[in-house]
């Protein structure tokens, strides 16, 4: 198989995925636990996007600066951490 065949195969494998726990989850009230099983079908998707070099749909089209991407960690004086 090809490239292109494998990643069309995960894609069905994550579709599949999402569809079956839907259909368990709707036999359950809201919950965190339920929020968090569609979260990771979610999560999976996502990451195979990045694996494959396509932007998340979340990010595509938006320009971010290097703080959206910051820990917030640098004032706080964190062992190991210089502050600026």
């Amino acid at each position: 198989m090809s490239l292109e065949d494998d990643v069309a195969a995960a894609r069905a494998a994550v579709d599949d995925l999402e569809r079956a726990t839907a259909r368990v989850t709707g036999h359950f009230k809201e919950s965190v636990d339920v929020r968090r099983l569609r979260l990771d079908v979610s999560r999976l998707r996502e990451d195979l996007d990045l694996v494959c070099g396509a932007k998340p749909a979340a990010v595509q089209g938006q320009q971010f600066s290097s703080a959206a991407w910051d820990d917030g960690m640098d004032n706080l004086g964190a062992p190991g951490r210089m502050t600026r």
